[in-house]
């Protein structure tokens, strides 16, 4: 089964893991070195498995995407059925190739262990500095969560950051509801009867169902990327359009408000008319700051593509 909250983790530390993993492979494996054999990789990619007791294999291909050696598990059992494979689809070798550096993959099903894995790769060169080799390690994912995850302190911040973040999305919850039914309320202060009802009740039940609706949508953020790990879909830019919604959900309630202190001074003290105007040059600076952000965000978006 596959738990998207480790798909989740698993982005969060991948860097570091990266960062391990390649320490480990340019510290261990010979590299730009005159003739340079299979067998010298391979005796050192052996070593780096023996040092990692959660790997599940090691297996080195050529240039040309053709694996030369057996697939050696840690068990010690050894798949000899996999030499002379082509692995040129797969994502361990072309990105090694195309890179011309250490990666590591996405998470995918094992075809050993039927879990999902993550395979380091290594290109290898010689002393031209052509490729000759990559060198392959298989790991499962929770072992590479493990790694980057490497202290019980880490481990702790963790929980206590989830912890602290329910506690936040508890409470601006309650926050939510409480405006959500005080907007009610002050709409059927005067039940159904239309002639009892003053526009003052309706702009002010409206201004408080547009910030109860801001802040369960903050709440519904929070509780979805913080406590639950819901995976992030960078290409949705979820946290953007929340910050695009909360905003916006303001600006509507900040001109409803707006709109009604005109209409009350306009009746009742037009001398005070100039600060409702205030309060739309507020407004309207907002709008713009909002739109600014949104162009600067999209165009982010554009030059990641």
């Amino acid at each position: 089964m596959i738990e998207t909250r480790d798909i989740s983790q698993f982005s969060d530390i991948r860097t570091k893991a990266r960062a391990y993993f390649c320490y480990l492979f340019t510290k261990n494996l010979p590299n730009k070195l005159p003739s340079v054999s299979s067998d010298r990789v391979m005796d050192r990619l052996r070593k780096i498995q023996g040092d990692l007791k959660d790997s599940e294999g090691v297996y080195l291909l050529d240039d040309k995407g053709v694996q030369l050696s057996p697939t050696y598990l840690n068990d010690g059992n050894i798949i000899k059925e996999d030499m002379g494979s082509f692995r040129t689809s797969r994502a361990y070798y072309y990105r090694a190739m195309k890179e011309k550096r250490c990666t590591i993959t996405d998470p995918y099903p094992s075809l050993i262990t039927k879990n999902l894995t993550v395979t380091v790769s290594q290109p290898i060169f010689d002393e031209n500095n052509n490729i000759k080799f990559v060198a392959c390690l298989d790991m499962s994912l929770e072992s590479v969560i493990n790694i980057g995850q490497a202290t019980s302190l880490n481990k702790t911040f963790s929980l206590v950051s989830k912890f602290t973040y329910s506690m936040f999305a508890i409470a601006l919850g309650i926050v939510a509801m409480l405006l959500f039914m005080k907007a009610i309320q002050a709409f059927s202060v005067h039940g159904f009867n239309l002639l009892l009802i003053d526009a003052k009740d309706i702009f002010s039940a409206t201004i408080l169902l547009t910030l109860s609706l801001a802040i369960f949508d903050l709440v519904k953020t929070l509780f979805e990327e913080e406590v639950i790990g819901k995976e992030h879909n960078h290409e949705d830019h979820s946290v953007h359009k929340t910050m695009v919604r909360f905003l916006g959900s303001i600006i509507i309630a900040l001109s409803i408000e707006a709109l009604l202190l005109v209409f009350k001074f306009a009746m009742n003290k037009p001398e005070q008319i100039v600060n409702a105007i205030y309060l739309i040059v507020g407004v309207s600076l907002l709008m713009i700051s909002l739109g600014v952000y949104t162009k600067l965000v999209t165009h982010q978006s554009s030059d990641k593509k």
